[in-house]
């Protein structure tokens, strides 16, 4: 009978990932405006039992914020842009002068292996000889069209989100008694039950995740400011938005911004060392001591079980599916700890088994 439910299982999860894929201009405005529900939740609740707040008066109120913090950090965003794209050709002067730099090396050291493998040609450009080489210019144009996508489905999505979201967090109110008519006995203590840990303990990931991501956006702004990084709010704000996607995320907040450095104050060595340096330790430390020591490991996930995901949303919905990988599969993994027969299964997403669901041994 088991081996039955567990191939039905395997059937329904492959038509659910094509579906997915499908019809991903549907399901994604929708997983978003759950996460939003799921995070705002707890706060318009407590605002109503604690300090009596009507529930659509903390429900306006948490939504206007929201707005307001959305629209603000929009507006330092697009004032930022538009400086970097005024400020393109001095940029290009300045990668002239470090490919002037290359190139007379590598004329010097013309039989060295680096240059072999890059197939130097005199007659091109830097950007060429590297486009040439490794195939980068499909690359580039891959990410910037997917980046641009993202950038305008999300701008066209979110009132659909928050409104979809609103909604919800109305009907969360009687969700309890939904679950009551519509479940027996039998079920209804544990559906209660599992929407209860859900809701807690995806709302507790993502805060701690929301709140770990602002301080390493914050202090890689505050490092770049202080070196007189050009463009300091957008580099904190991508070192926000990527510290979401684990590990190569962070390796990628920082090659960017170590990246733009080196072009900002090339031949000068210091500022790009103390910048690099900086952004680095910042990412390791927040990310591999101080993130793991506040989450715990109630909701660790296997290394494995991560590379996985992220493969796996990220192949599903681009992108925003790299975001929104880890919050999905801790749901997932929440779930099955709350349905026993799926219970091995999340023993298996998780980093290691808890102390009780160790075989006891015989004293």
């Amino acid at each position: 009978m088991k081996a039955i439910f567990f191939l039905l299982l395997f059937i329904c999860i492959i038509v659910g990932g094509a579906l997915l894929k499908l019809m991903q201009g549907v399901i994604k405005p929708v997983v978003m405006s759950v996460l939003l529900t799921f995070v705002f939740y707890p706060l318009i609740k407590k605002m109503n039992r604690t300090l009596h707040i009507p529930w659509w008066c903390g429900t306006a109120i948490v939504y206007i914020l929201f707005f307001g913090v959305f629209l603000g950090i929009g507006n330092i965003l697009s004032a930022s842009l538009k400086s970097i794209f005024a400020s393109i050709p001095d940029y290009e002067a300045k990668f002239s002068d470090i490919h002037r730099a290359i190139s007379e090396s590598l004329r010097e050291n013309k039989n060295s292996k680096f240059m072999i493998f890059l197939n130097f040609d005199e007659e091109q450009t830097l950007f060429e000889n590297i486009s040439s080489a490794l195939n980068l210019s499909a690359a580039l144009k891959k990410v910037a069209l997917e980046f641009t996508g993202i950038i305008f489905t999300f701008t066209k999505s979110t009132f659909l989100v928050v409104l979809l979201s609103i909604f919800l967090i109305a009907e969360m109110k009687v969700t309890q008694m939904k679950i009551g008519s519509a479940f027996g006995e039998k079920y209804r203590g544990k559906v209660r039950t599992i929407l209860k840990n859900t809701i807690s303990e995806t709302t507790r990931y993502i805060s701690i995740k929301f709140v770990i991501s602002l301080a390493t956006g914050t202090i890689v702004a505050i490092i770049c400011r202080a070196f007189s990084v050009d463009f300091a709010a957008v580099w904190g704000f991508f070192a926000f938005v990527m510290n979401f996607i684990p590990t190569f995320g962070s390796i990628i907040s920082c090659a960017a911004t170590s990246l733009f450095a080196l072009i900002q104050f090339y031949p000068s060595p210091f500022p790009i060392i103390m910048v690099a340096s900086l952004t680095i330790a910042t990412n390791f430390i927040i990310g591999n001591i101080i993130e793991p020591r506040i989450e715990g490991n109630d909701l660790g996930l296997s290394p494995f079980v991560i590379l996985v995901s992220l493969s796996l949303w990220g192949w599903l919905w681009g992108f925003l599916g790299l975001l929104l990988a880890i919050p999905l599969t801790v749901i997932v993994k929440i779930i099955c700890e709350n349905i026993s027969f799926l219970h091995p299964l999340a023993i298996f997403l998780g980093q290691k088994p808890r102390s009780q669901d160790l075989p006891q041994e015989n004293s």
